[in-house]
């Protein structure tokens, strides 16, 4: 039998809404137990560890004035927090404490200042290990499923019957026809591997024969090539890869010891 809600005690529906987990959240009545089973099933838990493991990192990391006052400044810009009123809405809205609130602030310079201290001084030796890929390049591209098509119209090429971008838009299959073949500039950790590979061994202006690519079969062109340059965006690019790699490192430890 269905009972209309609207039937109920009043008494008996109070309950149902303390009852509920969003309920008793808002009023910190909810069991830790109950939390973390919560965040395993949204998926969320990987994410509470990497912050618990960063906060772990930054608590031995003390701040100067001068840096305090810039986080705060900052925060506050952002914010739009002008005054102690101000500051008092946003605590309530966001229902902070002020320790917790100091910490949020302070949180950003500390991971700034942990990822440069543990990670800017590997930035040379893996900016060497990933140069090939963080090149870039510009190149026209055909692709069709047939190899004896994909010889003629390399043949064509060869002999400059035709354009590139015209063979493309008549024959390619791949989303390239809609651009006449041209592609880039791209990093080359972008394509295929083994495309990747066959246009670094190309020279601007060089064609490639047909050559296999997964279900495809491939002519390529290289028209112009961009060595990556290790500038201070590059840098700071790198410095985030390397802290990415590492806090993946250590939730791997976690689940291996859980």
């Amino acid at each position: 039998m269905k009972i209309d809600a609207n039937l109920l005690d009043p008494s008996i529906q109070d309950r149902i809404e303390l009852d509920s987990p969003l309920k008793r959240l808002s009023q910190n009545l909810i069991s830790g137990e109950e939390i973390i089973g919560f965040l395993q099933q949204y998926g969320m838990l990987p994410q509470l560890q990497r912050e618990l493991i960063i906060d772990a990192e930054l608590a031995s990391i003390d701040c100067t004035a001068e840096e305090i006052f810039s986080a705060y400044k900052a925060f506050y810009h952002y914010h739009q927090i002008n005054s102690d009123d101000d500051r008092a809405a946003w605590l309530q809205q966001n229902k902070f404490t002020l320790a917790q609130f100091e910490h949020l602030v302070l949180r950003t310079i500390k991971l700034d200042r942990f990822k440069q201290e543990s990670f800017a001084s590997k930035v040379d030796s893996y900016f060497l290990q990933r140069k090939s890929q963080l090149d870039r390049a510009t190149y026209s591209l055909l692709r069709v499923k047939n190899t004896h098509l994909a010889q003629e119209l390399f043949f064509r090429l060869q002999a400059g019957e035709t354009t590139f971008s015209e063979l493309v838009r008549q024959y390619s299959q791949g989303q390239e026809a809609e651009t006449g073949g041209s592609v880039g500039p791209q990093e080359l950790s972008i394509p295929h591997p083994t495309l990747a590979q066959k246009i670094c061994s190309l020279k601007p202006g060089q064609l490639a024969p047909p050559f296999q690519v997964a279900d495809w079969v491939v002519v390529v062109r290289l028209d112009k090539y961009f060595p990556a340059q290790l500038d201070e965006k590059m840098r700071g690019r790198l410095v985030e890869e390397l802290y990415n790699r590492w806090i993946q490192q250590q939730l791997n430890q976690l689940a291996v010891e859980g």
